[in-house]
C-alpha cells in the first residue's frame, strides 16, 4: 500500500446533552465525516487521503472540527461545500481554506 498523504481527522465525540461544553457529534460530526468519505471515494483518492473518525479534539465550542495531517490545519466545515472546498483546495491544491480554519487557542 502507498503511503498516505493525508489524515483528515474529524471529531465525532458525544457527550450527554447537559454538558456545557457540547460536543461534535450533536454539531454534526459524524454527517461530516460522512461527507469527507463520499467525497473522498466520489474523486478516487481513498488509496492517498483517509478521512478518521476522532474522539474529542478539545475544541467542542467550535464544532464539528477537522484537523488535517501532516500540515497540522484546523477546520470546523459547516457544510457539504465546506467539505468539497477543503477536499479540492486543501487536500488536491494544497492550499489550505483560511475561511474555514480555526485556532487552537
Amino acid at each position: 500500500m502507498a503511503r498516505l498523504e493525508h489524515h483528515v481527522f474529524i471529531c465525532v465525540n458525544e457527550r450527554s446533552a447537559d454538558d456545557p461544553r457540547g460536543c461534535c457529534a450533536s454539531r454534526g460530526g459524524s454527517e461530516i465525516r460522512g461527507l469527507f468519505s463520499d467525497e473522498l471515494k466520489a474523486r478516487g483518492l481513498k488509496s492517498k487521503i483517509r478521512a478518521n473518525k476522532a474522539g474529542c479534539l478539545d475544541l467542542c465550542s467550535r464544532g464539528p472540527v477537522v484537523v488535517v495531517y501532516p500540515s497540522g490545519i484546523w477546520y470546523s466545515p459547516q457544510s457539504g461545500d465546506d467539505v468539497r472546498m477543503i477536499v479540492e483546495d486543501h487536500l488536491i491544491g494544497g492550499k489550505p481554506v483560511t475561511d474555514l480554519q480555526i485556532s487552537r487557542t
